[in-house]
């Protein structure tokens, strides 16, 4: 007999280890994302009451799969056919009722298989990621569902995180269910010559969310470090199920470095901390080192790519042991090559001025942000770095324009602070 403290416990373990997984097979079996999102659900739901009582059971995973294929079988069973339901997956060709069959799942072979439960459960996350991140959707609509079907986020913390309301997300999560369904979108991953063109915007939604958890674009803090891990977490999924694609390995470098510095980019109080100020010791060492062999994987597969490019910036940026210890010349040859790579990409440019003013002074920055504004437009960060190449130069009229209209843009409380402190500090230059 087991506490409903220990049962909670084993479900939220459980949870966390196998969501995604599951959710990814039964969709396959189901042919219905809506009908395994609530029988996976009901599922966890009954565990924590069954589980009390009978105990965990040596393989929660199988548990769960069977309850949860029963219960949709349940669901399948009170329709008289599945065209009545909803519309259906279009899946790989396989036999009949087997997970990737084009053929609607036939309840009773659900019933054969959810009593086999002690068979080894495939990792179907590859195909619920390339369905959820399909072009077909809106980005906003790719992330939500993402961090919903594959990571297991609630809708509450998925709105939280984007500072949206509940009923907001969850009317764009539902609609992408739909659109789903109705669309006919494959559940599957691109084969061939189409793998690499949708695997780049699988990828780009999961820089996307950690984007978002590194550098919140609004609300009272700088990092949200949940959407950090989750999309870490995701894209090890990634890399793991992929093994031969070397642009997954080259964003998991990228991530890890950059998240490696989060406990020194802000102080005690929340306020954000510059790359040349922080304490390096707050640095996660383990994960530098973790990220370097991940560059150093990338790099093998011989395939130079935007990731790759900036997984070894950041590299750079991680193995001086002090800020005066950066090569700024390296770093400004790497962006100088990623510049090329992304077809003259203005942010590219705008970092590779950063880093030659390091090396060539403010006055050689400046002329790199040449054109820039016709580009980018009113780009905060632009501002930022204008303001301080105006202010190294002795033009503080220019610098002070430049950081109260960056401040005027900043999205979170961190950065507004900041910039704050750098009028401060240079009205009291100016004196």
């Amino acid at each position: 007999m087991t506490d409903e403290r220990a049962a909670r416990a084993a479900v939220e373990q459980a949870f966390g280890d196998h969501w995604g997984r599951l959710l990814a097979l039964l969709t396959g079996q189901l042919r219905s994302l809506e009908i395994a999102e609530e029988s996976l659900a009901d599922a966890f739901e009954r565990a924590i009451r069954h589980w009390a009582v009978d105990g965990v059971p040596d393989r929660p995973e199988a548990w769960l799969l069977t309850t949860a294929r029963n219960r949709g079988v349940d669901q399948l069973r009170r329709e008289k056919t599945l065209a009545r339901k909803l519309p259906l997956l279009v899946v790989d060709a396989e036999p009949a009722g087997a997970a990737g069959s084009t053929d609607p799942a036939d309840p009773a072979d659900l019933v054969d298989l959810a009593a086999g439960a002690k068979e080894e459960i495939p990792d179907e996350r590859l195909r619920l990621l390339f369905t959820c991140c399909h072009p077909a959707l809106a980005i906003p609509a790719r992330v939500a569902l993402t961090l919903r079907m594959v990571g297991g986020l609630t809708t509450a913390e998925i709105a939280r995180a984007f500072l949206v309301s509940e009923p907001t997300m969850a009317a764009r999560i539902t609609r992408a269910k739909k659109k789903i369904a109705a669309a006919g979108i494959p559940y599957r991953v691109p084969r061939g010559a189409d793998l690499p063109e949708r695997l780049g915007g699988v990828l780009a939604v999961l820089y996307l969310v950690f984007t978002e958890g590194h550098a919140a674009s609004s609300g009272e803090t700088l990092v949200r470090r949940g959407l950090c891990a989750e999309a870490i977490r995701l894209t090890r999924v990634v890399s793991a199920l992929l093994p031969a694609e070397p642009d997954p390995v080259a964003l998991l470098a990228l991530m890890v470095l950059q998240h490696s510095r989060r406990d020194a980019r802000t102080d005690e109080e929340g306020r954000l901390v510059v790359l040349p100020e922080q304490d390096r010791s707050r640095w996660h060492r383990a994960e530098i080192d973790e990220g370097v062999a991940l560059v150093e994987r990338a790099a093998s597969y011989r395939q130079v790519s935007a990731y790759l490019l900036q997984a070894a910036i950041a590299a750079e940026h991680a193995g001086a042991a002090r800020a005066v210890d950066t090569d700024w010349a390296a770093i400004a040859q790497l962006y100088e090559r990623l510049e090329r790579l992304t077809g003259g990409s203005p942010v590219v440019r705008l970092n590779r001025a950063v880093a030659v003013a390091e090396t060539a002074g403010a006055d050689a920055g400046l002329a790199l942000l040449d054109g820039l504004e016709e580009r980018l437009g009113d780009y905060q960060p632009l501002l930022v770095a204008r303001a301080e190449f105006m202010r190294r130069t002795g033009d503080h009229d220019a610098a002070r324009r430049a950081y109260v209209r960056a401040r005027e843009l900043a999205g979170n409380d961190a950065e507004r602070d900041f910039l704050g402190r750098k009028l401060a500090d240079l009205d009291e230059d100016s004196r």
